[in-house]
């Protein structure tokens, strides 16, 4: 089962909150708002699981992501199919390889007040989504972010910290589905080439526009 658009634009953003490690000092709320005033730019491994209701696993994943913010990121797809998806800051690009297929969104209407909005958007999240620290359990310290936009696809996204920062995050959708990220090899406000963000659709792909 490949990724698709609609599981990609719910885990996307919230993952780059793994790149803040000031929870050691702070509340997972105030980590969260560090993150956003302090790193602009971010690298990492991932690690992705899709879980039914029944908490089966339907898929899994890896891959590495980039992002600059705001509104700049570039996630690829490694394993099982290689797939790339890129926010050039105006559009966003979504390129299945082995079909040949790219298709493409203006941001503001793909993102809109999903969890994209955290990594596109500007500071200000709370205009989008509740916050709450749910204190901690086990070993991590939790954050709760529910959308405020009543027709948004998730209905929450949860993210548990260490003192390293984010070590998983669990995004739950209206299709009773819960989508498990944890993130390795993190790395903060990395320096990026111009070109690193921009994507060009390759000779002979099929492009599908909105």
């Amino acid at each position: 089962m490949k990724t698709n658009l609609r599981s990609f634009l719910l885990v996307v953003t919230i993952g780059i909150a793994g790149l803040c490690s000031q929870f050691a000092v702070a509340s997972s709320l105030d980590s969260l708002k560090s993150f956003l005033s302090d790193v602009k730019t971010g690298k990492a491994h991932f690690k992705q699981l899709v879980l039914d209701k029944k908490m089966t696993t339907v898929q899994e994943s890896s891959g590495t992501m980039l992002f600059s913010r705001p509104g700049k990121f570039r996630w690829t797809y490694e394993k099982p199919y290689e797939q790339l998806i890129v926010g050039d800051g105006v559009k966003l690009w979504m390129y299945d390889v082995d079909l040949k297929q790219v298709t493409v969104k203006q941001m503001g209407r793909a993102i809109g007040s999903s969890p994209a909005a955290l990594l596109a958007g500007n500071n200000e999240i709370e205009q989008h989504f509740e916050l709450k620290d749910l204190g901690r359990r086990g070993t991590l310290d939790w954050l709760e972010a529910t959308p405020k936009d009543k027709e948004s696809s998730f209905e929450s996204v949860r993210m548990g910290f260490s003192a390293k920062g984010l070590d998983v995050m669990e995004l739950r959708d209206h299709f009773s589905q819960t989508t498990i990220i944890r993130f390795s090899d993190i790395e903060r406000n990395p320096k990026f080439s111009p070109d690193t963000f921009k994507f060009t659709p390759p000779n002979g792909a099929d492009v599908i526009s909105d």
